[in-house]
């Protein structure tokens, strides 16, 4: 049975950023690292997209930025000047090669494309198990998240971020290639939080997304009808698709840290690691990522890398309202985007303002329904 020292059960955005940043630290190169996934990641199955004001690792991947966004809804439209922020866009194959080109060349990292069935911690290592083979290692790394324990809880609000995208090359001009739209509202609400997100990359093509903040899925075929009449409203008669995506991001506070072990450490979705109120995953996990490489060169017991924020409980009062009346979403962040400081928004979503900075965006929201969900939250502490 061979041993390693560090063992990632999957290996999706989480896991492959940590292992990047140990290979880049310099500091692992004794270290031997398995990654286990049944997934070869050789597929363009996602879009990550995040702000930044700065120039990062990942700009190399980047495949197109935007300096201005579109919010709008129903009543108004409203052009967000970003800077000093602008929005990034990465392809989830250009990630996956721009990562495995790089650990290809390590000789102390090996991935196996194989799916883990079974994690078991003992007193001084963890137990492993895939398929076809079984493993020792100090510690795991655990990145496959347990869907049933999250929807099996009752205590915490659980709401998806869920989406059906089409990238498509349209007959008509008719996108603008220097403007994402960020949410646009003014799709028909029925019940719930839903808008549309547009990426164009030229005039003639974009990803345009269908989106909903709630708690159950819709049919396939809606989805996609959506989309087709958002298309015709643009004044697109011509059109082709060139890929689809599709996906469904869990929107909870539920503590996942509780689960983390001395030797076993929850990552990604399943450490959650995506922004609750938003289901921002890319920005978020470089952060973790960041800080779990500085935690690893002095620390051994993974209980010490969970810490809990201030913004945690701003995104646990939104979640309880949306949970609740979840036709409220459009009116939430029109508030917010209506009249507020754009940059100061990104930045409160980042979760880098100031308690005074704080009090500015979240007095922009609607007063009355938060206080109730304040006066509520004494149960989820």
């Amino acid at each position: 049975m061979k041993h390693f020292d560090y063992i990632f059960t999957g290996s999706g955005l989480a896991a492959l950023m940590t292992v990047y940043k140990m290979v880049q630290s310099g500091k692992f190169k004794d270290k031997s690292i398995l990654l286990l996934d049944d997934n070869s990641k050789k597929t363009n199955d996602r879009t990550w997209c995040f702000w930044e004001k700065e120039n990062s690792v990942w700009d190399s991947i980047v495949s197109k930025k935007w300096n201005s966004a579109l919010f709008a809804n129903s009543d108004f439209n409203r052009n967000l000047d970003l800077q000093p922020y602008q929005y990034y866009k990465i392809q989830g194959l250009d990630f996956y090669n721009f990562v495995f080109e790089l650990l290809s060349k390590q000789e102390n990292i090996t991935f196996l494309k194989e799916k883990v069935t079974d994690i078991n911690e003992l007193e001084n290592h963890v137990y492993v198990a895939s398929e076809n083979n079984q493993f020792t290692c100090n510690q795991v790394f655990n990145s496959i998240f347990n869907k049933a324990a999250l929807v099996q809880q009752t205590k915490f609000p659980v709401l998806q971020q869920h989406f059906i995208g089409w990238s498509i090359k349209s007959a008509e001009a008719v996108f603008n290639p220097e403007q994402a739209v960020f949410m646009d509202f003014s799709v028909e609400q029925k019940g719930n939080t839903r808008f549309m997100y547009i990426l164009p990359v030229s005039k003639n093509e974009a990803l345009l997304e269908y989106t909903l903040f709630s708690a159950e899925l819709l049919k396939h075929e809606e989805y996609e009808s959506e989309i087709e009449n958002y298309i015709r409203k643009l004044g697109i008669s011509q059109y082709e698709i060139i890929e689809k995506e599709q996906g469904s991001i869990p929107m909870t506070c539920y503590p996942f840290w509780k689960k983390n072990s001395k030797r076993v450490l929850n990552i990604g979705t399943a450490g959650g690691w995506t922004k609750a109120s938003t289901g921002y995953t890319f920005k978020n996990s470089d952060k973790h990522s960041t800080r779990l490489i500085a935690l690893l060169q002095k620390e051994t017991d993974f209980r010490k890398f969970h810490r809990k924020t201030k913004f945690w409980f701003y995104d646990l009062l939104l979640l309880d309202i949306l949970d609740r009346q979840n036709e409220l979403g459009s009116r939430i962040f029109s508030s917010m985007f209506k009249n507020g400081n754009p940059a100061l928004i990104f930045k409160f979503l980042d979760e880098e303002t100031t308690l005074f900075e704080d009090i500015k965006v979240i007095l922009k929201c609607p007063k009355r329904l938060f206080i109730k969900a304040l006066f509520k939250s004494g149960r989820y502490l």
